[in-house]
């Protein structure tokens, strides 16, 4: 007998976008961190820390966090669940809703590969349906496989595209199971799906501070659904799930909706413009409303480009697997990163014909 169950040695575990080893001078556009600095008061917040709170657990619930969220999204807290980032709610999901092949795990594809991988561990029968290639929402397939989890990311990582209310609400309606709405990129995009939480008891909107808020290194995320169903997750989360940091920093940041969102719009302007200058090189690229752009080099290989980079200490994200092996993810950094990324992919370009 091994050390592991059989469906851990069968399968394959998440692999996480490249992070370089400290001190190592990169330009890191892999893994859609935000560029900017988080707000100024999670300094100050970081700055009035208490050591006495360290030697303490911390509230169970993260109730400051919670209490922060309700106020910013006028939802009672305890619609509010929190997680050590949206990946422990994510898993937190699958444990408590997936089992076996009676209670299916469902979801469009390409996306978060994570969804897979934890299904994986929970030996869940996953189905996988293809995204046609406009993108538009498989719903029909979706409604038909009726998973115990419907997991739709929108925005949608890697391609970046947005999946309409209409879409979700139809898909609520008509499955028997949770509809997980996965929002990482949601503050780069037009509109949030989180009214529909008020209208369907088996919804869930995932958010985090990863992206938006400038707090990858933090890992705090959160959802937002009926206290129905929170209430089945919250007997699979672990007691102090977030530590007491987290939850103070969380909290301030979520408050600074100012700083956030003008950073956003920041980010939003320099994706349209490295949009335009990709195209200029020769790049198809679709639009995208998270923090990155799916772009296909249409003169050369993608894995080549990514690994020309690379040893420029340019960093990007590339997907060795069917229907994204010709295509490279950019996170949008800041105006002189993007700069230097066009300025190479241009020299690679002109240099190799």
């Amino acid at each position: 007998m091994g050390y592991f169950r059989s469906a851990i040695d069968a399968m394959t575990g998440y692999v996480p976008g490249e992070q370089p080893a400290p001190g190592t001078r990169v330009i890191k556009l892999n893994t859609n961190e935000n560029p900017y600095p988080p707000s100024p008061q999670v300094a100050v917040a970081l700055k009035n820390i208490n050591l006495d709170q360290l030697r303490r657990y911390p509230e169970p619930s993260a109730r400051e966090f919670r209490q922060a969220i309700s106020e910013v999204f006028q939802i009672p807290a305890d619609w509010v669940i929190v997680g050590n980032g949206s990946d422990d709610i994510l898993n937190l999901l699958v444990r408590a809703c997936a089992e076996g092949d009676n209670r299916k795990v469902v979801y469009p594809i390409p996306t978060y590969v994570l969804y897979k991988t934890l299904s994986a561990i929970q030996t869940a029968d996953i189905v996988e349906i293809p995204y046609p290639q406009n993108f538009q929402l498989p719903i029909e397939a979706l409604i038909a496989a009726n998973g115990a989890l419907t997991f739709v990311a929108s925005p949608n990582s890697p391609s970046g595209h947005m999946v309409s209310l209409d879409d979700l609400r139809a898909l609520a309606q008509n499955v028997s199971g949770v509809v997980v709405i996965d929002e990482a990129y949601v503050d780069f995009a037009e509109f949030s799906a989180l009214p529909l939480v008020q209208e369907f008891e088996n919804v869930i909107v995932l958010r985090t501070l990863s992206k938006g808020y400038a707090l990858a290194g933090l890992r705090v995320g959160f959802g937002i659904a009926n206290p129905t169903l929170l209430a089945g997750l919250l007997k699979v989360k672990d007691s102090y799930n977030v530590d007491a940091i987290a939850i103070t920093l969380g909290a301030a940041a979520i408050r600074d909706q100012n700083y956030k969102n003008a950073r956003a719009s920041q980010i939003k302007a320099s994706r349209s413009k490295l949009s335009i200058d990709l195209k200029r090189l020769g790049f198809s690229v679709p639009e995208s409303h998270g923090n990155f752009i799916l772009a296909t080099p249409n003169s050369h290989p993608a894995e080549s480009l990514y690994l020309a980079l690379k040893e420029q200490g340019i960093l990007v994200r590339y997907f060795k697997q069917p229907g994204l092996e010709d295509k490279l993810r950019i996170s949008i950094g800041t105006e002189e990163e993007n700069k230097t990324l066009i300025e190479a992919l241009a020299s690679l370009i002109q240099n190799n014909p």
